[in-house]
């Protein structure tokens, strides 16, 4: 049964800096007030990611934060407690396919800096192997990309968070940017360099 983010971020040191701050009262009530499933809000905001950074932990206790980037909504809800998403061989160091294998905890903070928003994610991973789950390895493809799929990764999602935007600053894709020249064309003049 999955658990809240508070069940994996509130360790007991962290809850004895909680109390020295004064804010342990308030967290405490959080912890009443759990959730263990995506909504539709968080299903929503993932599916529209282009991508997120992962972090893990190797057997010797070290964090390792990777960005993992790909074509929007590479990153799959496979339902309302999981995600995946197909894994290539990169540049062949394997950190955090070892890492994974190892401990099989992930964090994923996924960012949207068009909007400031960020969701922060706790997980228990499996890798599988793609050939041994043809449908899932259907789903996590995409058709557009040749390279072939070495790994899945499956996040079984245990704990999940809504940052606040508050230092996030807003920057925008290609893309976005087309839209808004588009909606606003005086934006063009605003953007000219002075002089």
């Amino acid at each position: 049964m999955s658990q809240n983010f508070t069940k994996y971020a509130f360790t007991e040191s962290v809850k004895a800096e909680q109390e020295i701050r004064g804010s342990r009262v308030s967290y405490a009530r959080m912890e009443e007030k759990e959730q263990f499933k995506l909504s539709h809000r968080e299903t929503s905001f993932i599916n529209k990611q282009h991508g997120f950074y992962l972090s893990t932990v190797g057997e010797n206790g070290w964090p390792y934060v990777q960005f993992r980037g790909g074509p929007t909504g590479f990153l799959k809800v496979i339902d309302n407690q999981a995600l995946a998403y197909a894994d290539f061989s990169g540049n062949m160091q394997y950190i955090s396919t070892g890492n994974l294998n190892a401990t099989k905890k992930a964090a994923l903070i996924l960012l949207d800096y068009s909007t400031r928003t960020r969701l922060k994610i706790w997980a228990e991973t499996e890798i599988l192997d793609p050939e041994k789950n043809p449908d899932l390895l259907e789903i996590v493809s995409d058709p557009n990309y040749k390279a072939k799929v070495d790994r899945i990764i499956v996040m079984h999602i245990k704990g999940f968070d809504w940052n606040c935007p508050q230092h996030i600053t807003p920057k925008f894709t290609i893309e976005q940017m087309k839209d808004l020249v588009k909606q606003h064309p005086e934006l063009l003049e605003e953007l000219k360099p002075e002089g």
